[in-house]
Order: structure tokens, then C-alpha cells, then sequence
């Protein structure tokens, strides 16, 4: 896997990197190490540009739903104003009027809870990757330590 062998680079120059006299620091290419930060982020998985997408894709719904709600209760007041004159014709304008901002807020609640329901899915599924790769490089790591210690 391409993130793999960026991190398995990295961990070369950080360990072929000159050494702080009497400290455990070392001396770090900037450019070098910019690099490999770029390239692992250009690795990453969709999963996270998914994510990123889904929010932004729920913040245009809400706002599209919140749009149409004000259309709809727009379009409402309009007829209303249109029939003010018949109290029995204002009234259910006034009935109607309110069920649609009802409608309007429950679906636009139903959008943004879907969207987070979504977006919490892919993170989890992304944080579940993370992790198995957290693991495998603390894993290679190990390894390779084991292979230095056992010179």
C-alpha cells in the first residue's frame, strides 16, 4: 500500500537523519519531510474525501430545505393575503400554512439527521482503517526494531 511505504520512507530519513550530539534529537531534512507529508496526504483514503463531501453535501441540503421552507411559507402568506377577506378560507390557509412549515422542518430534520447518520458511518468505517494501520506500522516498527536489536 502506497501510505505504507511513505511512512516506511519517512521512517528511513528520520532514522538516516544526523544525530544532536547527547540528545535524542536529529536533524530533519524540512523539504524532504514536506514531501512525504504531501504525498501521504494525496494517499489518504476516499473515505475521508467521501466524508468531507457528505458534510458539505448536508450543509447545501439543509440550507436548500431551509430555502424551500421559506418558499412554501412565502407561497403560503401569499394566499392567505389573497383570501383574507373569507375568515373560513384564512383559517384553513392558516392551518395549511402551518402543517407545510411542520412538513418542511421535519423533512429538513430528516435530511440532516440521514447526512450525520452517514457521515458518522463513513468516519467510523475510516477510524476502524486508522486504526489497523496505526496498528501495522506500530507493528512494522516493532519489527524492525526487533531486527536492529537482534545485530
Amino acid at each position: 500500500m502506497e501510505l505504507f511505504n511513505l511512512i516506511n520512507e519517512m521512517e528511513e530519513l528520520i532514522e538516516s537523519s544526523p544525530k544532536v550530539p547527547m540528545t535524542r534529537r536529529v536533524l530533519v531534512d524540512e523539504d524532504r519531510l514536506l514531501d512525504f507529508l504531501d504525498r501521504i496526504r494525496t494517499s489518504l483514503p476516499d473515505e475521508l474525501r467521501q466524508a468531507k463531501w457528505v458534510l458539505q453535501e448536508r450543509e447545501k441540503v439543509i440550507t436548500d430545505s431551509k430555502r424551500e421552507a421559506l418558499r412554501i411559507m412565502e407561497d403560503a402568506e401569499k394566499q392567505l393575503e389573497k383570501k383574507a377577506d373569507e375568515s373560513e378560507v384564512t383559517r384553513k390557509a392558516q392551518d395549511l400554512a402551518a402543517q407545510i412549515e411542520a412538513q418542511a422542518e421535519e423533512v429538513a430534520l430528516q435530511i440532516k439527521q440521514g447526512a450525520r447518520d452517514y457521515a458518522d458511518e463513513i468516519l467510523a468505517d475510516l477510524g476502524s482503517k486508522l486504526d489497523l494501520i496505526t496498528q501495522q506500522i506500530h507493528e512494522g516498527r516493532n519489527e524492525l526494531q526487533g531486527m536492529k536489536n537482534s545485530k
